[in-house]
């Protein structure tokens, strides 16, 4: 289509929302001021930088070999360049601590420094994104036995504990050279296959790794902290050591950001209410947006409910600024670039359709609404008869006769 249909079409739209009352300009005025975290680790499927090839392991698994899979950090970048150009707007990268390059050194985690994602950041500064960052504490021997800041031993503990430590230096590194506070988030696979003995040692060590981790105080101009629970994983479907009762309570306490992964719980079970509910005790939180199938945490964000309630709770409430909105999945079975690009539209296509809904005045002009206790419906000879619900909308062009019950 050509640009002038194009424009010729979005003022033909524009007039028409106007006329239901919608300010199309100041919705996208909206829209723009919310940045999309993309997670790096769509490109290359979880692998990183640090051994390439290597097993993912602690309960993580991508399915699928279509072809294209990043190799090398120019090759992500490379992708991530080409998904953000069919993306409208100005986003963010989620790196991991794995992502890092080494230059061939063999570089363990508890020995990373921002030195080794210095590119990076000068690849974030010339493409004007943000970036966010996670320590990696999976895919390593000290992680073999699924436990690392609650692990009985104690010098494994330290091991993650000063992985963590250099996660967040790393992240306020990042803050501080682009300008844009980086968000770091501690998620552990920790948890038992089948009901444990003690189900409290490990959550007091937990928390005993974390104030370690945390001790450090970081301006939060640079960095914020967020932790991330989870309902269970593959190999711990018993018990998670950070569930979400337990980083809910440890987020409130230690004035930490709490994540909401879309796909961290029960199947049936949305974030969408959540959200105002933490967000009355903590002044901002961190949202994964995900989409489960069944047991499966991590498909690819489509246009649904979910996602539209989600979308709802964040724009409708005016919690723009304190909802930080990163993407997590993981499809190796179609084109990496098409799952970014895919997802995160749809992720702005749903910010957007809140947006516009958000009008000037409470009321839509020359539309009546009704707050029913109980309303009663004829049509001839039938009845209806609602239980009690909320407002309802009518245009007066489709509405014929509804009495108060």
């Amino acid at each position: 289509m050509k640009q002038t249909h194009l424009t010729q079409s979005f003022q033909l739209a524009r007039e028409r929302y106007a006329s239901l009352g919608v300010d199309v300009e100041r919705a996208l005025k909206t829209l723009a001021t919310i940045p999309i975290s993309l997670h790096c680790w769509q490109g290359d499927d979880v692998g990183g930088f640090e051994n390439f090839g290597g097993s993912l392991g602690n309960g993580l698994a991508v399915t699928g070999n279509h072809p294209g899979k990043a190799r090398t950090p120019e090759e992500l970048r490379a992708d991530l360049e080409k998904a953000l150009s069919f993306i409208p707007g100005k986003h963010r990268l989620n790196l991991h601590a794995f992502y890092g390059e080494f230059g061939g050194k063999k570089v363990d985690r508890d020995a990373i420094a921002p030195e080794h994602f210095k590119n990076w950041i000068s690849w974030a500064k010339k493409n004007g994104l943000g970036l966010d960052f996670n320590p990696t504490c999976f895919s390593h021997p000290k992680a073999a036995d699924g436990f690392t800041l609650s692990n009985a031993n104690k010098g494994i503990r330290q091991f993650w504990i000063e992985h963590c430590i250099r996660s967040r230096e790393i992240g306020a590194a990042m803050g501080q050279a682009l300008g844009k506070t980086c968000v770091t988030n501690v998620w552990i696979p920790d948890g038992y296959k089948d009901t444990p003995a003690d189900r409290n040692a490990p959550r007091a060590r937990l928390a005993e790794s974390l104030d370690a981790v945390f001790k450090k105080p970081l301006s939060p101009k640079f960095n914020l902290d967020a932790v991330e629970p989870k309902l269970f994983g593959i190999g711990s479907e018993s018990y998670v050591v950070g569930s979400h009762e337990f980083y809910l309570g440890y987020a409130v306490s230690r004035k930490k950001l709490l994540t909401l992964d879309a796909g961290h719980y029960h199947p049936t079970e949305g974030i969408a209410d959540k959200i105002s509910s933490v967000l009355q005790f903590m002044p901002e939180i961190l949202l994964h947006v995900s989409r489960g199938v069944r047991w499966d945490s991590d498909h690819v964000v489509v246009l649904n409910d979910d996602l539209l309630a989600i979308a709802r709770e964040i724009v409708a409430n005016g919690f723009e600024k304190r909802v930080h909105i990163g993407l997590d999945y993981f499809d190796a079975s179609i084109n990496r670039v098409a799952a970014w690009t895919i997802g995160t539209r749809n992720m702005i296509r749903a910010l957007l359709s809140r947006c516009w809904s958000r009008r000037k005045n409470s009321k839509p002009p020359n539309v009546p609404v009704i707050s029913p206790r109980g309303w009663r419906c004829r049509k001839k000879s039938n009845r209806c008869r609602s239980v009690r619900s909320g407002i309802f909308t009518a245009n007066p062009k489709m509405f014929r006769s509804v009495k108060t019950g």
